[in-house]
């Protein structure tokens, strides 16, 4: 359930950062029951939005879904794919 919150909270915070939510991809592959690795498919375009400028951004985001698993005793992590451009 943890997991699940955690999930919905990255997919709401990305889509406000980006041009392109529709084309956001969000996924969850837990590694163990304690500790989740979340990957977001992105337009190449939009990863430097949520990169931020000097990867601020990605680290606050990261800080923040690592405190709320580290609340339930769990990790998580937060890797970007660049979806390349189509023509």
């Amino acid at each position: 359930m943890h997991q699940a919150a955690m999930q919905e909270f990255l997919d709401y915070v990305l889509r406000q950062l980006i041009d392109f939510p529709e084309e956001m991809v969000l996924t969850k592959t837990e590694a163990d029951e304690k500790r989740a690795v979340f990957k977001v498919r992105l337009r190449q375009s939009d990863v430097g939005k949520v990169i931020g400028k000097h990867g601020h951004t990605i680290i606050a985001i990261r800080n923040l879904l690592a405190a709320a698993a580290a609340r339930h005793g769990e990790k998580a992590i937060l890797d970007i794919v660049e979806e390349h451009a189509t023509s």
